[in-house]
């Protein structure tokens, strides 16, 4: 038998992120969740994208910002996979896939793919929609418990990049890039997704969030 292969160090502040913790009554029914409580962190979006980067962090946080405002009793959780997700965007609109992945991951609602469901429970498919009609925010967050809902708008240029990224990122894309450089346009890449994740973690002008009904 192989030798486990080693696995790679993520960036040290992933584990320094900020978590989101949910019900699932999914994952209680199956076994999967002692009690169905589950913790996302960000390396768990970071895997399902593939990679780091502001508009993977940003969504995560936007997650995090509108599901404390649609579940505002610290003495509960957000209910995973009883949430409807309502993006302004198109799917094939800029990095409107990304976001609804990633909100997708932390909130359980999915699209025509999604799940099921086991005997009318547990339903998590058309609950995730592109193109629809949020007028007060990029997305909508609406629990279908009682229909309360939230409107998320994410603000990045609230963190903007160093100045230097843009020109290393050419560099790097142009294949001109010496390994110094090439180090040092991921260092600032990163240093701007630490900085949403954690010096901005309880930045209400981050994620603006307006009140459904």
């Amino acid at each position: 038998m192989k030798a486990d292969r080693p696995v790679p160090a993520a960036p040290a502040f992933f584990a320094d992120a900020p978590t989101i913790l949910v019900h699932d009554a999914l994952a209680a029914f199956l076994g999967a969740a002692d009690g169905g409580v589950v913790e996302y962190r960000y390396a768990d979006a970071v895997k399902l994208a593939g990679h780091s980067c502001p508009t993977v962090a940003g969504s995560f946080m936007m997650a995090r910002a509108a599901l404390r405002a649609l579940y505002p009793d610290p003495g509960s959780l957000p209910e995973r996979g009883e949430i409807r997700v309502d993006l302004r965007d198109r799917l094939d609109a800029g990095v409107a896939g990304v976001i609804g992945s990633v909100l997708g991951l932390v909130t359980g609602a999915a699209g025509d793919g999604g799940f099921r469901g086991i005997g009318g429970r547990f339903v998590r498919r058309e609950r995730l929609h592109y193109g629809q009609p949020v007028a007060d925010g990029e997305v909508r967050f609406t629990r279908l418990d009682d229909e309360h809902s939230v409107a998320a708008t994410l603000h990045l240029e609230r963190v903007p990049g160093d100045p230097q990224m843009a020109w290393a990122m050419s560099r790097c894309l142009g294949g001109d890039a010496q390994p110094e450089e090439a180090k040092l346009f991921r260092e600032l890449w990163q240093d701007r997704v630490r900085r949403i994740l954690i010096e901005h973690a309880e930045d209400p002008e981050l994620v603006a969030i307006v009140p459904g009904r």
